[in-house]
């Protein structure tokens, strides 16, 4: 194909994607699939030295659509121009360094993925809001953004503004919508859009959507730096970034993206990268613009985290609570340097709501290290075929039960439950079994007959040395790991055991309450509930459980074979007697590591602030907890006194 031929092949390719995105809201490729193939059409304009005519490298975002009014922006609205590299921001700075004769201090600040949006205040009241269009011309909005509750109506300065910023949708508010959706949304990014550009506000009131504040467009006031415009929307009560910070080069620049990149999954919004600009406004004419972007910011931009793919199969695999889960298989995709071939789909009522068809193209999204997620279909292919709900269990044929949009299986002697099961016991944060997998558990299953816990914790060295994949040294390990495991604490005890709810933070705190497996299994429904954390529904499910005299023979049976309960060894430390909740994200410490500093210093993690907490740690981005703690006098912490509380 020659060049020609291929510009035009682009060109069509992302007008099209761009009028589903902009002017729809119905995205059928991931934002990385669009830009890389704009990065081709930029790359083969430049090489070949002409463009055609009706190019997206020369507009910027879509037009306005004709069924809302339109309006005029004081002042143009610019895009982004774009980096992945740390070399690529070294050559952007580089070249600014050059034109001003100086290193200029940079802003960082998150690059969210939502909707753009421009207020006119004027006299001190909002008067109306608009998207960004193309830039020149937005759609009217405003009876829509005014549904955003903690958007100022009104602010302090009286002259005549526009605030720029992002029309968000919390991922926690996503959650919330979802649950009760009888469509669930793809994702964030298109919640917000979609809400703003509906013509009913009540849709867009449903969302609870948020608005972040990043920049002043035309202004009667003069600002200096873009540090003082972010102070002056924080004074005014604007939603803005919590991680704004200045950098005095590329490197710090840099540094910045790499930190935000590490803690984008402890986020509640959806970010796709960060913005560096210049601070000085003086310096920006001198750097200046090229037709759609300032030459004074560029966005980093991160790997990507949803792409597209066929969706081939879907298998069900049974776990160890007998529930069968809808894994789907896909045509492999490369989502930030991982090849993804399968994802989750929750269950058979979330494949229902998706209106996920086995053919189809589907949104992948991977977080971190979360199993990738099916959120939506990108694009119905004619001939997909409808995923079938099993009516009998893929793994030993008993009947299927149904609860609700779960499936279930009945037999009794379900060789994955079993295996799951085992390995769920053995698992680190329970009997802590070192050397035992899934696949050891599989084998002793087919190999040994090991059906229970008791099965397992019973075992000799003889029984596996002649196994494959063993001899002596590691079997004799394998007994050393099980001997060892059996001298243990309660609530690993509880919660290898496997009780359906019971994870092993609520393990600790039933056994702090209760003291003994044996008092817990006494308890009444009022007593559980009393715990917290503990609803009616994990209540009943601790009183079937132990209500069961199999279960009951288990625990017996464990004791039988020299499981001993010690008990845990009292922490002492600054939180000694303490009650503290950790919300938000911290700058350094995962929740994970904040939790375990507290305990070894003799504090308690509480899951919900309520008047039997101590303390509260707020990191950024703290939602309602933190409302909650500020009302009823709960002292509160940032992270820099919780590390001068600890001596570190």
């Amino acid at each position: 194909m020659d060049a020609y031929a291929r510009m035009k092949e682009l060109v069509d390719k992302l007008n099209k994607y761009a009028t589903l995105y902009y002017d729809e809201d119905a995205p059928v490729v991931s934002d990385a699939e669009y830009d890389a193939l704009y990065d081709e059409l930029r790359a083969l304009e430049e090489k070949e030295g002409y463009s055609l005519g009706n190019s997206p490298t020369h507009r910027v975002g879509g037009a306005p659509q004709k069924k809302f009014e339109q309006t005029k922006h004081l002042l143009r609205l610019y895009s982004l121009d774009k980096c992945r590299t740390e070399e690529e921001i070294a050559d952007w700075y580089a070249k600014i360094v050059k034109e001003v004769g100086r290193e200029p201090a940079l802003t960082a600040e998150y690059k969210f993925d939502g909707l753009t949006l421009s207020l006119l205040y004027d006299k001190g009241e909002l008067v109306q809001a608009a998207t960004r269009g193309d830039g020149i011309t937005g759609e009217v909005v405003t009876a829509q953004v005014k549904t955003i509750k903690k958007l100022p109506r009104s602010i302090s300065y009286k002259g005549k503004i526009e605030i720029q910023g992002e029309g968000i949708m919390r991922l926690s508010a996503l959650e919330r919508y979802n649950a009760t959706a009888d469509e669930p949304l793809k994702n964030a990014r298109n919640g917000a859009a979609g809400a703003i550009r509906n013509l009913d506000p009540s849709v867009t009131a449903r969302r609870g959507l948020s608005f972040m504040a990043y920049n002043v467009g035309y202004s009667d006031r003069h600002f200096a730096t873009q540090a003082e415009v972010h102070e002056f929307l924080k004074a005014e009560g604007f939603e803005t970034e919590s991680d704004f910070t200045i950098a005095r080069n590329a490197d710090e620049a840099f540094a910045f993206a790499e930190h935000t990149d590490e803690i984008r999954p402890t986020l509640d919004f959806l970010i796709d990268g960060v913005v560096f600009k210049v601070n000085e406004m003086a310096l920006r004419d001198d750097i200046g613009y090229t037709d759609k972007f300032p030459k004074w910011a560029i966005a980093y931009k991160f790997k990507a985290d949803e792409m597209t793919t066929v969706l081939k199969d879907v298998v069900w695999q049974v776990s160890r609570s007998a529930k069968l889960n809808p894994l789907a298989v896909l045509e492999p995709v490369d989502i930030g340097g991982v090849t993804v071939q399968r994802a989750t789909l929750n269950n058979y009522g979330d494949i229902l709501k998706k209106k996920v068809r086995i053919g189809d193209r589907v949104f992948i999204r991977r977080s971190n290290d979360v199993i990738p997620e099916i959120t939506g279909v990108a694009e119905q292919v004619e001939g997909a075929k409808d995923v079938e709900k099993p009516v009998v269990c893929p793994a030993c044929g008993s009947p299927i039960r149904e609860v609700g949009a779960f499936l279930y299986c009945t037999g009794e002697h379900c060789a994955p439950q079993i295996v799951s099961a085992l390995d769920h016991f053995a698992s680190k944060d329970a009997m802590d079994i070192d050397g035992f997998s899934e696949k050891t558990a599989e084998q002793f299953y087919n190999e040994l007959g090991v059906r229970t816990p008791v099965d397992l914790m019973s075992l000799t060295a003889d029984k596996i040395v002649d196994l494959d994949r063993f001899g002596d040294k590691k079997a004799d390990n394998l007994i050393k790991a099980i001997q060892k495991a059996k001298d243990t604490t309660a609530d690993r005890l509880l919660f290898a055991l496997g009780v359906g709810g019971i994870g092993k933070k609520t393990a600790k705190d039933l056994i702090k309450r209760f003291g003994t497996i044996e008092n817990l299994m006494k308890a009444d429904k009022d007593e559980l509930t009393a715990v917290d954390g503990i609803g009616d529904v994990l209540a009943d499910n601790i009183i079937a459980y132990f209500a069961d005299e199999t279960n009951v023979e288990l625990l017996n049976g464990l004791y039988a074979c020299g499981v001993t309960v010690r008990e845990e060894e009292k922490k002492e430390g600054v939180f000694s007697g303490m009650r503290l909740v950790l919300t938000g994200s911290l700058p350094t410490y995962k929740r994970g590591e904040a939790t375990r500093l507290i305990e070894e210093n003799g504090g308690e993690v509480a899951s919900s602030v309520s008047k039997t907490v101590d303390l509260v740690v707020a990191g950024d981005d703290a939602g309602s907890k933190l409302d909650k703690a500020t009302k009823l006098g709960i002292r509160i912490i940032d992270e820099e006194e919780f590390k001068r509380m600890l001596g570190l």
